[in-house]
């Protein structure tokens, strides 16, 4: 199974007095759920608790979420200012988010913005991308391009318009390119280790308080199949 995070081996990518970014390992849980495994919150918490000696309660407010098998950028807040205004930044969409997915089908389209109705069933955790709107579905729009094509996989690039629930492992299924490892939504075998390779691969976004301009690349997990890619 997947390595799951801890204080000691967290990957931070960016950090200061307002908001930490951190890498995300395929078996994390970003929140708490039915599972009753140790969020990645948590783990954050006693990472910041644990650096800065800091006494009782650490703040953090979790800003978005990504499913347990991807991996990648998780920003979170650290302080009560930040974390309204990141929840609107993500919320007005002007937080770009940026993911990288491996392929066993090539698209027919070396580019294409993909546009369909998500609609979710809970009772599978998963969600159907219609061409047409349905009732209860949301819009899920993405861009995608290949960037690079292996011996049996393709690389490609997607920037996320919307965040819908697994937008893009339904969307890219809905096209014949599930991404690899994901049984859920086609592919024909699972990962090993749980994981699919889907990655967040860069966020770009305007700090919460200091207005600067913050982009972070998430470096990828160590595979040999990421490792073609690079």
């Amino acid at each position: 199974m997947a390595l799951h995070s801890n204080k000691n081996n967290l990957q931070v990518l960016f950090e200061d007095n307002h908001i930490i970014v951190v890498n995300k390992r395929a078996g994390d849980i970003v929140q708490g759920d039915k599972t009753g495994d140790t969020p990645l919150s948590e783990v954050v918490k006693e990472y910041i608790k644990d650096k800065y000696n800091k006494p009782g309660n650490v703040y953090l407010g979790v800003v978005h979420r990504l499913d347990r098998p991807t991996t990648g950028i998780v920003l979170f807040a650290k302080t009560s200012k930040a974390l309204p205004r990141l929840n609107k930044l993500f919320k007005d969409k002007d937080a770009k988010k940026t993911y990288w997915a491996i392929v066993k089908n090539k698209p027919e389209k070396t580019t294409d913005k993909l546009v369909h109705w998500m609609k979710r069933n809970p009772k599978q955790n998963k969600s159907y991308a219609h061409k047409n709107e349905v009732p209860d579905s949301k819009k899920a729009i993405l861009e995608y391009q290949v960037l690079q094509s292996l011996n049996n996989y393709h690389l490609l690039e997607i920037d996320l318009e919307t965040g819908r629930h697994h937008q893009i492992r339904s969307q890219l299924s809905s096209i014949g390119s599930p991404i690899k490892g994901d049984l859920k939504y086609g592919f024909d075998r699972s990962n090993k280790d749980g994981s699919i390779h889907l990655h967040a691969r860069k966020l770009e976004f305007e700090h919460p308080v200091k207005k600067e301009k913050i982009s972070i690349i998430a470096p990828l997990p160590k595979d040999s199949l990421w490792d073609a890619c690079v």
